[in-house]
């Protein structure tokens, strides 16, 4: 592999203009592509096939499908005061007009219709259905404001008004300011390291380039399939931090070729074919556990992955091919001006007496480091295990969403905002649906039940289900699973329970069946290539043991966090709860990938050193100290990215960009800088062992041992080299 992308590399040297215009010629495509092919993108989960999902089919089917997005607009009368009176009745009756030719709007129900009317017992609140022409998530920008400033009207009337729905739901957004400083810290860092401004620049804008082309494919591909509303922002989030890490690394090498006294387009060739080894190997085992995420058989958690995924591939290709030629045109000024004519030097480890030390101290003191280390991280797993889910999204609390269902919570009770709808299939639906009522109001945590609606010749009814408890409580959840089995023996039709809270009940079970398969699959896949990478058992062995250490302490904070409101303000929280079901599997998938990655990094010098004859101990040594700092500066770039998605993120995304910040902190400077040279000090000689019946596997050579007697880089230079 490491003459194959020497090849790569030092024609991207040769073909430098080439190189640049093409990508960008693919960046000015997909730009175009994404203006003119995107649609929209969903906010809703569900998994074909199981009840609720199929429920939810049915009702459209034989109850028509209801029309498009729709808001409630929930009203409270002044404090004394019922919406009953003559003065509030006409006031409602004046916003209920205005709402219905606000645009985009096909109808808005009155709540005080004697027909349908949606006040609650005490008379003082009430809500009015707003129903678009639209689809949910096709509901712009302008409509939404349209309708949060009638609302806005009616409170400065004098009722207390508030509004909630999908329709009011804008879709998340990449760019904030919050983003940007997470961007801005991450050139800061690269600046750093590089000790250049204009290196750091180039890094950042190469990694724009992939992230760019990446995240404007997922767009284009939303209006050929529907795609979850978070998928492009995982990708381009996941792209960004990989994109600048693996440009970072093939940068690092090819300046300490430079240093040796390579020319340019030698110091490229070999850049790109020992880092950018290791960035394909990382980046394979990144795709893996991403594409691996279809195990789970949800498809939108599928495409999620694969979106991710070609992104990750789009930043590969960009490190192995517009990297090294920008580097050509910066010839040697990437070296500090110092550097630039210096005599060459073989001494990589000048000024890095740090990392020098941080290395002799861990494989010295080795069983006390490891020991130390483990307990930590278990110390902060231990909240994971009071981990809960849910698909159920709880808005902000400073938001008029928020406001609204809370309203709807005091007026109606708290199970209002989670209903349960129960659909009989069947000759004798209504019937058996008028007896279940009487029988599901005695269930506990039941606090009404709705009279059953036929639909059109009788064939299917529903009932409503409002619980005592609200959508995210056990108890409600609890209550899914109770009236399925009061119902499952219904004679003479088919019954089914679905609602949003059904929904999320379902995702939950299925994504938690999932789990230990998906480990499985990714888990093996990445051992087997991990392998091959080091001809060896134990090294891979003791990296995926640390990964699981690390999505411990990653899961565990991010329970104490979001789930128990420890340190809320810092992360900008203002409501606790459940977990999204999708944080677990995502945050474990993307995690396991950048462990992965960290491992091939920092471990691939090591093996190189002892590739080459140096003792077990004296190889860890001299791989740490040449793969740490780099390592350090990738952990704190993607740390300031994923962390830049978490103040201003919305609630999808905050707790999974919390949980990935946590995790590349705790896996880069505890796993991968502590335990792992600790573990391999403890192993000696028996780290590097490979069973003699596993000796015919190929030879991948990651460290480019075999490039210091590759022909070609003599045949392929070309006549001109570029000195810079």
């Amino acid at each position: 592999m490491a003459r194959l992308l020497y090849r790569l590399g030092f024609g991207a040297h040769r073909r430098r203009l080439a190189v640049v215009l093409l990508w960008l010629l693919v960046l000015a495509g997909t730009g175009v592509g994404a203006l003119t092919l995107a649609g929209p993108t969903s906010n809703s989960f569900s998994i074909p096939g199981q009840e609720s999902t199929t429920a939810l089919d049915k009702i459209k089917e034989q109850f028509g499908s209801g029309g498009g997005a729709t808001a409630r607009v929930v009203l409270k009368a002044p404090d004394g005061q019922q919406l009953t009176t003559p003065e509030n009745a006409q006031r409602i009756g004046e916003l209920v007009a205005e709402l219905g030719t606000l645009p985009g709007v096909s109808s808005a129900s009155n709540p005080l219709d004697p027909q349908a009317p949606s006040v609650n017992p005490a008379q003082d609140t009430a809500y009015s259905t707003v129903t678009f022409d639209a689809k949910a998530g096709d509901v712009t920008g302008e409509q939404r404001t349209a309708l949060l400033d009638a609302v806005a009207d009616a409170r400065d009337a004098g009722m207390t008004a508030e509004v909630t729905g999908e329709a009011v739901q804008a879709p998340p957004h990449i760019g904030g300011i919050v983003e940007v400083i997470g961007v801005a810290l991450a050139l800061l860092v690269l600046a750093l390291t590089y000790g250049s401004l204009v290196l750091a620049g180039m890094n950042l804008l190469t990694a724009a380039v992939g992230v760019g082309i990446g995240a404007l494919g997922v767009t284009i591909a939303t209006g050929f399939m529907e795609l979850s509303s978070t998928t492009p922002i995982l990708a381009t989030m996941l792209g960004l931090a990989v994109g600048i890490d693996y440009a970072l690394f093939i940068i690092n090498r090819y300046r300490q070729e430079l240093r040796r006294g390579r020319d340019v387009g030698d110091a490229i060739g070999i850049a790109v074919g020992t880092a950018g080894s290791a960035v394909v190997t990382a980046g394979i085992t990144v795709v893996i556990a991403l594409v691996g995420l279809a195990v789970a058989g949800i498809p939108f958690l599928t495409q999620m992955g694969i979106a991710a995924a070609a992104t990750i591939v789009v930043a590969v290709l960009i490190a192995v091919t517009l990297v090294p030629a920008v580097l050509s045109y910066l010839g040697r000024r990437a070296l500090p001006r110092k550097q630039r004519t210096a005599p060459a030097t073989t001494d990589e480890h000048e000024g890095r007496g740090f990392y020098r030390g941080w290395a002799g101290g861990v494989t010295r003191r080795r069983v006390t480091a490891l020991l130390l280390s483990v307990l930590a991280l278990g110390a902060v797993a231990i909240p994971a295990a009071s981990m809960q889910t849910t698909l159920v999204q709880t808005p902000p609390a400073t938001s008029t969403q928020a406001r609204a269902e809370q309203l709807l919570s005091d007026g109606f009770g708290e199970g209002f905002n989670g209903p349960l709808i129960v659909l009989f299939e069947g000759d004798g639906a209504v019937q058996a649906a008028t007896e279940a009522g009487r029988e599901i109001t005695g269930v506990d945590d039941v606090a009404l039940v709705t009279p059953p609606a036929p639909n059109a010749d009788g064939t299917a009814a529903m009932l409503t289900v409002i619980p005592e408890s609200g959508p995210t409580s056990e108890a409600t959840l609890r209550l899914v699973d109770d009236l399925r089995d009061r119902l499952a023996g219904t004679e003479g039709v088919t019954t089914y329970v679905t609602g949003a809270t059904a929904v999320s009940v379902d995702v939950a079970a299925t994504l938690d069946s999932a789990l230990p398969l998906y480990l499985a699959v990714v888990v093996g896949l990445a051992l087997i290539l991990l392998i091959l990478v080091f001809r060896s058992l134990l090294v891979p062995l003791v990296g995926v043991l640390g990964f699981l250490l690390t999505i411990g302490a990653s899961l565990g904070a991010t329970v104490a966090v979001f789930q128990w409101g420890w340190l809320a303000d810092a992360v900008n929280l203002d409501t606790t709860g459940p977990l999204i079901s999708l944080t677990p599997i995502i945050v474990i998938g993307i995690l396991f990938g950048l462990a992965m990655d960290y491992q091939v990094f920092l471990v691939s010098r090591m093996h190189e050193a002892h590739h080459r004859g140096s003792a077990p101990l004296t190889s860890i040594t001299t791989g740490f100290r040449q793969a740490a700092p780099v390592v350090v500066a990738a952990a704190l770039i993607m740390f300031s990215v994923f962390a830049g998605f978490v103040p201003s993120g919305e609630p999808t995304i905050k707790s999974i960009a919390f949980a990935l910040a946590i995790g590349i902190l705790v896996d880069a400077f505890v796993v991968r800088m502590v335990i792992v040279p600790a573990a391999l000090a403890l192993l000696g000689e028996k780290a590097w062992w490979l069973p003699k019946w596993l000796h015919w596997l190929p030879e991948l050579d990651v460290e480019g041992t075999q490039l210091d007697d590759h022909p070609a880089r003599a045949d392929e230079r070309p006549r001109a080299e570029v000195a810079g």
